[in-house]
């Protein structure tokens, strides 16, 4: 996808694939208003599409000749004042599949492209409706399945992450022309960019660039779901548990240890929050070769999960019998940093509630009922606890992985600007970092680009889009 092919006019069905009550067909491009008239024949007498008022929607049939494919809304937007900066029409039809692609062919055959995937909001892009981080922003947004990511994603489409990088990268850019001015005048020894302000610059953007590092952990997992990793020893019910936490029987429930045999996982939404669950393979010493297979990725996704839920029968095992799994699994794990919450399972068979856990005051301990499915909303509100502290709309969160690498380079340039100023180095051995810190943030938000970028970028939108 060439930013030079731009030119001529696409065309693409904008709504989602398959039979529906209404469809509705994009068009953007020099073109889109003369083929429109060519394939619509409006209800209003002598309206000319020539003149049609943008933003305004016209009942209608479409169709070739005396054939009429359908009856049809059609909505005129004209350049710029549109989505993608072009003229655009969008065609409201039924939505049946056939109906969808007769259209669709009937455009073609007048000299329209069917667009690319990506293609309408790279126009956008080309045309500075948005910059880069916003125009991903709207594949996020399109992918949200929760009130936090939606959040993040109109965070971002509306451009707060864009200013906050801009505002840096300008800000390194006036010291850099100061420093290129030096070279001009490097016999005359002369010094433009003061050496102790600079100084303080690159700890403002050392730290702005920090913070929003740090920022990704959180972005990320509000963005792709919070794993939570269910583990235990074999039948203590991590599956039934996992069952009344997502309130339907996706796990094999069975007396016989080791049912489980791989990671079995599943996403449900609480609090406005993305939760991925992951029931494993009960920990234990494997029997045979598929169990050990088992067990190993029951590790990896221990390592991969935010939050563990640590599952113990509290009719079999005692305080001391838990301690010391904790104790074995903080030898196996690789990052101790993760919230742990301790769930005593098979309430409903005791009379009385173990001694001992009122005093295991390290990690949180909820006694439950997976079979009858009691206390598990205790649970949920243990899980909502560990991320409703950082709220999405109070700072800047980074969530695209792309943008998490830029700035790490980003912040690998200004450290060598930094070490370089220490070191008393040459004017121009300096600008070489402050351009490469210049390129990462530009990357970001399309400053600098090229088509590969944009190609990557934009492939994985959907059609239409």
């Amino acid at each position: 996808m060439r930013i030079s092919s731009i030119t001529d006019t696409i065309c693409a069905l904008s709504t989602a694939p398959g039979m529906a009550a209404i469809a509705v067909i994009r068009i953007s491009g020099p073109a889109s208003f003369e083929v429109t008239g060519r394939v619509f024949t409006p209800a209003e007498k002598n309206m000319d599409i020539k003149t049609v008022r943008s933003h305004t929607i016209h009942l209608g049939t479409i169709g070739s000749g005396s054939g009429i494919l359908d009856e049809v809304l059609i909505s005129f937007f004209r350049a710029p004042h549109s989505y993608t900066g072009e003229d655009v029409v969008e065609i409201s039809c039924h939505g049946s599949v056939y109906i969808q692609q007769k259209v669709l062919e009937l455009l073609v055959s007048y000299g329209l492209r069917m667009a690319k995937p990506g293609e309408f909001t790279l126009r956008a892009f080309i045309n500075k409706k948005f910059d880069l981080s916003q125009a991903e922003a709207v594949a996020d947004l399109i992918a949200s399945h929760s009130d936090s990511s939606h959040d993040l994603a109109i965070q971002q489409m509306r451009g707060g992450f864009s200013k906050k990088i801009s505002a840096l990268r300008q800000s390194l850019i006036e010291f850099t022309s100061l420093i290129e001015l030096e070279l001009d005048f490097s016999e005359e020894h002369m010094v433009f960019a003061d050496r102790e302000d600079f100084k303080t610059l690159l700890d403002h953007i050392e730290a702005e660039l920090s913070i929003l590092i740090q920022s990704f952990s959180l972005g990320n997992v509000i963005k792709t779901g919070i794993p939570v990793a269910i583990i235990g020893k074999p039948n203590v019910g991590k599956s039934t548990l996992l069952n009344a936490l997502l309130n339907e029987e996706k796990a094999i429930v069975s007396e016989i240890p080791g049912t489980t045999r791989d990671a079995i996982e599943d996403t449900i939404v609480i609090g406005g929050y993305s939760f991925r669950f992951i029931d494993t393979a009960g920990l234990r010493a494997a029997e045979d070769q598929i169990e050990t297979i088992g067990i190993e990725r029951t590790w990896e996704k221990i390592n991969e999960a935010n939050i563990i839920l640590y599952v113990f029968d509290a009719t079999e095992q005692s305080f001391s019998d838990v301690m010391e799994a904790m104790a074995d699994f903080k030898d196996f794990t690789t990052d101790n940093s993760r919230k742990m919450i301790l769930i005593g399972n098979k309430m409903d068979k005791l009379k009385t509630l173990p001694k001992g856990f009122k005093e295991f005051v390290e990690y949180d301990t909820i006694f439950v009922s997976g079979k009858r499915r009691e206390n598990i909303h205790l649970i949920a509100e243990h899980l909502l606890q560990v991320v409703t502290n950082a709220k999405v709309s109070d700072k800047t969160i980074v969530s695209n992985s792309r943008h998490y690498e830029a700035l790490l380079r980003a912040l690998d340039s200004i450290a060598s600007v930094r070490k370089g100023l220490f070191d008393d180095i040459s004017p121009d051995l300096l600008t070489s970092d402050l351009r490469n810190a210049l390129f990462q943030l530009g990357e970001i938000t399309g400053e600098i680009t090229t088509d590969e970028i944009l190609d990557s970028i934009f492939s994985r939108f959907c059609i239409g889009k």
